[in-house]
């Protein structure tokens, strides 16, 4: 009996017990929960995010193309005369200009052809001298009936001859002269100069043998190939070769390059075995990006730029309502609605609901709230470009 007394009084002390320390834990969280939620609610941060220009660019629709570069001019350069080469006056891929000397092939027989035939000239001339003084006196003895008939006509054939034997020896003194001009080979056109395939002390033989190449640079041409249907549909976008025609050209490296058009025009003929028809762009390229056998890609657009606005991906949100981003202005966030249309790139076009002065949220959208304070920092798009 006593047992069982003592076995209930344990138990009710245990209960007691519980009880206190249940009590005492709400008493805990009652005193500490109103503190640590006002903790919570003083040490809230402005929330940090990145923001972007919003910019207007160029969406035209382009059809791309591969294409190759070609020079506009080009010369292989062969002797007109043979003989040993005795000097090379380039310095092997440099620029050269219209006239420079070249190559120089052994002069002195060619000199001394030019003086042989000088000389022959001068003998022809000594010649008609005395046939012409000849032929008049026996012209003056004829009429006085002191000279036969047979000795004027000799006197005047002599005289022909003579003076056709002066015109041999002035063309055959013009032809040394010609092949002495030869033995200096001159750039016919201006252009960057290759390797010299032929050195100093070298024989040369007349037009077998190739001494060196000139391609022009700058300007340089594009050239690509188009289907009969795509070039009735660039003829009446862009009518005639005068109109304004917008490309890029994409670099073996990727960049872009967006040298000035200076001429475009389209083959004459299409070619019946693969139905289509080149087309020509000639560029400045004074930097000389485009070098003669690249092989590239080319973007052709409309000849009216279509401008329209361009936001990163990463700025662009969905509910339930559509799409929208949101604009930062004077650190405040306003959401806005926006219609949107193709993706370029990277890029979404924006068609309504923005303006090229708003800046967007491309970071840290999530934790941004309609209205609400934000610290901004505006994103260098051009710089990074760089």
């Amino acid at each position: 009996m006593l047992v069982g007394k003592l076995k209930n009084r344990a138990i009710i002390k245990r209960v007691i017990i519980l009880g206190l320390c249940v009590s005492f834990g709400w008493y805990l969280k009652g005193r500490l929960t109103p503190q640590v939620a006002m903790s919570g609610g003083m040490g809230a941060q402005t929330p940090y995010v990145l923001i972007e220009q919003v910019k207007k660019a160029d969406v035209s629709p382009r059809q791309t193309y591969i294409a190759s570069v070609e020079p506009i001019k080009s010369v292989n350069l062969k002797p007109q005369v043979t003989g040993y080469v005795e000097k090379v006056l380039f310095e092997e891929g440099s620029f050269v200009r219209e006239g420079d000397i070249l190559f120089v092939i052994e002069q002195d027989r060619y000199i001394a052809t030019v003086e042989l035939r000088q000389a022959e000239l001068e003998s022809a001339k000594a010649n008609l001298v005395r046939a012409e003084r000849d032929y008049k006196r026996q012209k003056s003895l004829s009429k006085q009936n002191i000279s036969s008939k047979a000795t004027m006509d000799t006197a005047e054939s002599t005289y022909l001859q003579a003076k056709a034997a002066v015109k041999q020896a002035e063309a055959n003194l013009e032809l040394a002269k010609i092949e002495l001009g030869y033995t200096e080979i001159k750039a016919p056109i201006s252009g960057q100069i290759g390797k010299a395939l032929v050195t100093e002390g070298n024989y040369v033989a007349s037009t077998l043998q190739t001494l060196a190449r000139i391609v022009q640079i700058n300007p340089i041409r594009v050239a690509f190939s188009v289907t009969d249907k795509e070039m009735l549909t660039m003829r009446q976008t862009y009518g005639d070769n005068t109109q304004p025609i917008s490309t890029e050209v994409i670099l073996p490296n990727g960049t872009i390059f967006n040298g000035k058009i200076r001429a475009h025009f389209a083959d004459n003929e299409v070619n019946s075995e693969t139905a289509t028809i080149a087309v020509y762009l000639e560029y400045d390229n004074d930097k000389q990006y485009l070098l003669p056998g690249n092989y590239v890609n080319i973007r052709v657009g409309t000849a009216e730029p279509q401008m329209s606005i361009l936001v990163p991906q990463a700025a662009l949100a969905q509910d339930e309502h559509g799409n929208y981003v949101i604009v930062v202005k004077d650190n405040i966030a306003e959401q806005r609605r926006v219609t949107v249309g193709d993706i370029i790139g990277d890029k979404q076009v924006v068609l309504e609901g923005l303006s090229s002065e708003d800046k967007v949220i491309i970071q840290g959208l999530q934790k941004v709230r309609n209205g609400q304070t934000v610290k901004a920092s505006l994103v260098n798009t051009e710089a990074e470009a760089k």
